[in-house]
């Protein structure tokens, strides 16, 4: 793999994130699945009032994850097509 062709990938990639054809489906995914791992990962130090930044941050993270997997599956569907 060159240096020329992962840099290449990386800007569609990035294009992708973006792209009014795949975002609406990457924020459905990302609330439903982002919900499910906030809740497993973070539910029980959000009801006891223990959300610390540290915390705050890695529930952000796990909104982010699944949004990027969405669009990645899209994109690459959308190239083999």
């Amino acid at each position: 793999m060159s240096i020329r062709w992962a840099i290449k990938d990386l800007q569609n990639f990035c294009g992708s994130l973006v792209n009014p054809q795949f975002v609406p489906m990457g924020v459905k995914v990302a609330l439903v699945v982002g919900s499910i791992l906030f809740l497993i990962n973070h539910g029980n130090a959000f009801i006891q009032g223990q959300m610390s930044r540290d915390r705050w941050i890695s529930a952000l993270l796990t909104y982010c994850v699944p949004y990027m997997v969405s669009i990645h599956g899209q994109s690459i569907n959308h190239r083999r097509k």
